[in-house]
C-alpha cells in the first residue's frame, strides 16, 4: 500500500549528504583502512570499535554496518509504538544503507577509483549499468527470512561486498586497455542535458565480463531489505498494524522532495558520482 512512499523516500538519505555533514559516513566503510585483515580487525560492536579507534576515526572511515543496526533498532522501536510515520521513514532508510552495504565500491577507500586512474567506475558500476541492464534481471528472491543477528548480517553483507572489489577495478582497468577513448566514452541526452557516459558498447562488454556481479549484488540487497523490515517487525513482537494502513494519511518527511538538493555540493567526503 505505501510502496510508492517507500520508492519516493528510497533516496532520502542521499539528499540528507546536503544538509548534514554526518550522513556522508553512514553509506560506506572503507574497510581497506584498517589493513590487510580488516574484518578481523574491526570490533563489530560500536562501543568496541570506538575504544580501539576513537569515533572520529571511525567516521572519517565509514560506519555502513553500524548504521544499519542503528536503522534496524529504529525501525523496531517504531513498529513497537505503532507509529506509521516512523515505521515508514525508518523502512526507507534502512533499506537505502543496505543497498549501499551491497555496492562493493562502498567498502573502499578508492571508491571511485580516484587512486587507480578510474575516476567515475563509482557510478559506472552503481548506476549506468543497472539503468542500461537491470530489466533484464530476474528479481524474484523468494520469501523474507528472519535475521538472528541483524548486526553481524551488516558485516557479512559488508565483507562478502568488499570481496569484489578488486575484481570491480581490475576488470575495468584490463578492459579500458583495449578501448579507444572514442569508443569507450559517448554522449547522450540526459535530463534535458547531454553528459558524457560509457558507451553501451563498452559498458556491455564491461556488464559481460563482470559475469551477472551486478544483477547478484542487487538480488541479495533485495531479499536483505526485505528481511530486515521482516525480523524487525517480529522483534518488536509481531504488532497488528491493519489499523495504521490509510491510504489517505498525509505522510510528513524530515527531508523536502524536490531536485534543489542536487544543485549543491554534498557535506562530509567528496562526492562520488
Amino acid at each position: 500500500m505505501y510502496a510508492t512512499y517507500l520508492t519516493e523516500h528510497a533516496v532520502d538519505p542521499d539528499k540528507r549528504r546536503y544538509i548534514t555533514e554526518y550522513e556522508a559516513a553512514r553509506h560506506y566503510i572503507d574497510a581497506d583502512a584498517y589493513g590487510k585483515h580488516p574484518f578481523d580487525s574491526i570490533p563489530k560492536t560500536w562501543k568496541a570499535a570506538v575504544a580501539k579507534y576513537t569515533e572520529d576515526t571511525l567516521m572519517s572511515r565509514g560506519i555502513v554496518p553500524w548504521q544499519i543496526a542503528r536503522s534496524y533498532d529504529q525501525l523496531i522501536k517504531a513498529f513497537q509504538t505503532k507509529d506509521l510515520p516512523k515505521i515508514l521513514r525508518h523502512s526507507a532508510d534502512l533499506g537505502h544503507y543496505i543497498a549501499d552495504a551491497h555496492v562493493p565500491l562502498h567498502t573502499t577507500h578508492n571508491y571511485n577509483g580516484q587512486l587507480t586512474n578510474q575516476v567515475g567506475i563509482h557510478a559506472f558500476w552503481e548506476s549506468r549499468l543497472p539503468e542500461l541492464f537491470a530489466q533484464h534481471y530476474d528479481f524474484l528472491v523468494g520469501s523474507a527470512q528472519y535475521i538472528d543477528h541483524p548486526l553481524l548480517e551488516a558485516w557479512h553483507m559488508v565483507e562478502q561486498s568488499f570481496s569484489q572489489v578488486d575484481s570491480v577495478l581490475e576488470i575495468e582497468a584490463s578492459l579500458s586497455k583495449t578501448y579507444p577513448q572514442e569508443k569507450k566514452f559517448a554522449y547522450e541526452n540526459r535530463l534535458r542535458t547531454i553528459d558524457k557516459v560509457y558507451s553501451r558498447a563498452y559498458s556491455t562488454d564491461y556488464h559481460r565480463l563482470l559475469g551477472g556481479m551486478v544483477e547478484q549484488q542487487m538480488k541479495k540487497a533485495v531479499i536483505a531489505v526485505g528481511s530486515y523490515w521482516y525480523s524487525a517487525w517480529v522483534d518488536a513482537g509481531q504488532p497488528d498494524l491493519k489499523g495504521l494502513l490509510k491510504p489517505d494519511q498525509p505522510l510528513a518527511t524530515d527531508v523536502q522532495a524536490d531536485s534543489s538538493y542536487y544543485d549543491k555540493k554534498a557535506l562530509g567526503r567528496e562526492e562520488w558520482q
